[in-house]
């Protein structure tokens, strides 16, 4: 039997129970979603899903991600609701394939770890593998994992077997209604030119679990924990000296302004330091932030396209303050401008969660 896969949180407990209730069938595992959006999401998932079957001894094949045809396929339903109608031409396009898989492989039946999701229609996903049955011939089984607790017993396995556990579907017309309804930012969809890894990003959950999956190669013991903490996203920044002159510049992690803008001059240096007249804004030369820091930035532009980690970043924010509840804005440029100034910083604090791995040798 072919089993198209969506994610190892659906998959693992699927195939457990496929193992358990029929012994006898080869199980043949298909990961082909190019629903999910964007591609290092993908990515993470598929790297949960291949840890996941490497466990069980199932053998597993990867689809095409073409997530082109997808948006095309789903084109005019972008404002479906979930289990809406892009849902079901989702289903279709994913069906399709599998089916076609199935028939590659000499299976004569298929079905999908969809179907243990909370969040989706198993009479969507009957009638889509029985439109399926009709045009290939190629049976699709439906199985009902989710009753007499079946629920809560995924979610043991998932804690247990320290699964990767997504908060959103995976495509970016899902993604966009639940962070609008949850009035979240959505950050999955930063992506900065300067590729640094950003607290909370899906790179940073991606080197989390490669690194997981190191630990288990090395038969290291481990444990992955969650924690609240304070995130920061950056929309722009712009310096503008006088009427027109836009300086380089570059705000650290943390730099925030309520109204997004202040206009005002620098009041007086101490320490290589230049104070702002507004809004708590402090100005340091890019000579005294690679000083601090025992770094060799040769210009602004350079520190734009290739920043140091944001853990570098607050520990320079450390010593210009005394807490470490600041939010001044920390703006670095070349040299500490002496006209008037307009800054406009748009940048966004908020509550979030992170994932973090304790390693056991390391910290016993």
């Amino acid at each position: 039997m072919l089993v198209h896969i969506c994610c190892s949180v659906d998959s693992h407990f699927f195939l457990q129970k496929l193992q358990h209730d029929y012994p006898d069938e080869k199980l043949t595992g298909f990961f082909y979603d190019p629903n999910i959006h964007p591609y290092s999401e993908y990515q993470l998932r598929l790297l949960d899903v291949k840890r996941s079957c490497k466990k069980l001894g199932i053998e597993l094949l990867e689809g095409e991600y073409d997530f082109e045809a997808w948006m095309e396929a789903v084109r005019g339903l972008e404002n479906e609701p979930e289990k809406g109608k892009r849902c079901e031409v989702c289903f279709d396009k994913r069906f399709e394939r599998s089916a076609q898989k199935a028939l590659e492989l000499g299976e004569k039946s298929f079905t999908t770890t969809l179907l243990v999701s909370p969040l989706k229609s198993q009479e969507q996903l009957k009638r889509s593998g029985e439109l399926f049955f009709q045009k290939h011939g190629i049976a699709f089984v439906s199985f009902d994992y989710r009753t007499d607790g079946g629920t809560q017993e995924q979610s043991r396995v998932t804690k247990e077997e320290q699964l990767y556990r997504q908060d959103y579907c995976g495509c970016i017309y899902g993604l966009t209604m639940q962070r609008e309804q949850q009035e979240r930012l959505m950050d999955e969809m930063f992506s900065p030119l300067s590729n640094i890894t950003l607290p909370s990003s899906i790179q940073e959950r991606l080197e989390l679990y490669n690194r997981r999956n190191e630990l288990e190669d090395e038969n290291i013991d481990y444990k992955i924990i969650r924690e609240k903490f304070l995130n920061y996203r950056q929309f722009s920044l712009k310096v503008i000296s006088g009427k027109t002159e836009v300086i380089d510049a570059y705000a650290l992690f943390y730099s925030t302004l309520p109204r997004k803008k202040a206009q005002g001059r620098v009041e007086f240096l101490h320490k290589d330091v230049g104070y702002f007249n507004r809004e708590e804004i402090k100005f340091v030369t890019l000579k005294h932030f690679n000083s601090e820091c025992n770094l060799d930035y040769k210009n602004i532009k350079e520190l734009l396209f290739n920043p140091p980690s944001f853990e570098k970043e607050l520990k320079f924010r450390d010593t210009l303050t005394d807490t470490s509840y600041n939010l001044s804005p920390i703006i670095v440029v070349n040299e500490i401008p002496q006209t008037k100034l307009t800054i406009e910083l748009d940048a966004k604090t908020y509550e979030d969660t992170r994932e973090r791995l304790i390693d056991f040798l390391q910290n016993p």
